[in-house]
């Protein structure tokens, strides 16, 4: 297959070279990732201002722009060839939930997707050293032919795994929902701006049977299918009952 990775981390992420030379084993890899570390981002596009691509080895472009703006080059003609599937990560740090809004690793297949290529975003549940990439490189390589096959447009796929050398299995989830308790910092400094800092603790998950947070907390990998347009027949139901003036 010829494969196209991208992330949040940076070009010069060890998620996203470690899952490149595994894939190089038996497919043509190309990467087109961010110049620098684009983490939070979510769906950010660049409009208005020109976006750099600039060769940084073979095969491999780094770009000034968000997650989201590295797969549309690619898409419309940044590359040579369409490919036939783009993969954002390793991803350092989970993508677990509600994550999904403000991820660029997720927008970044979200934005695949979108654009009727067969996308993956891959997600590590760690945040400090060492880093276990391998396995779940590995894990992406063993299945990345069946999640192209099972791909249709409405959907990508957001993976999330444990920090391990090896797995209890990989479950079928749903997003769960997180629970944020960030804090702002302000300071005031001579040149007479205010500075805004948010901090916190890591956020709360729901603990719910078939959730994606469930399934890595059993030391599985978790495999979501995430909607492109998300649909939600209870609330419809609910808003149809009211009249509106």
């Amino acid at each position: 297959m010829r494969v196209v990775l991208t992330n949040d981390d940076g070009i010069a992420s060890q998620g996203l070279l470690t899952l490149k030379a595994v894939l190089e084993e038996e497919h043509e890899v190309w990467v087109f990732a961010p110049d620098g570390e684009r983490s939070g981002t979510s769906h950010r596009i660049t409009l208005g201002t020109p976006v750099m691509k600039k060769k940084v080895g073979e095969k491999m472009y780094a770009c000034s722009g968000s997650p989201a703006d590295c797969v549309l080059l690619v898409l419309l003609g940044a590359l040579p060839f369409r490919p036939d599937i783009v993969v954002s990560g390793i991803n350092i740090g989970p993508n677990i939930g509600t994550d999904l809004v403000y991820s660029g690793t997720a927008a970044a297949a979200r934005q695949a997707a979108l654009m009727g290529v067969p996308a993956l975003a891959v997600s590590l549940n760690a945040a400090a050293p060492p880093f276990r990439f391998e396995p779940l490189a590995r894990f992406v390589a063993r299945n990345m032919g069946q999640f192209a096959d099972l791909w249709d447009e409405r959907h990508f796929v957001n993976i999330n795994a444990p920090n391990l050398e090896a797995y209890e299995g990989a479950a079928i989830t749903r997003p769960s929902r997180r629970r944020y308790h960030d804090k702002l910092e302000e300071f005031c400094l001579p040149d007479g701006n205010t500075y805004c800092f948010l901090h916190g603790p890591p956020p709360e998950t729901d603990r719910e049977a078939d959730s994606d947070w469930e399934a890595v907390m059993q030391n599985k990998v978790s495999i979501s299918p995430v909607l492109l347009q998300p649909v939600s027949h209870r609330e419809n139901a609910r808003y149809h009952g009211a009249r509106f003036v």
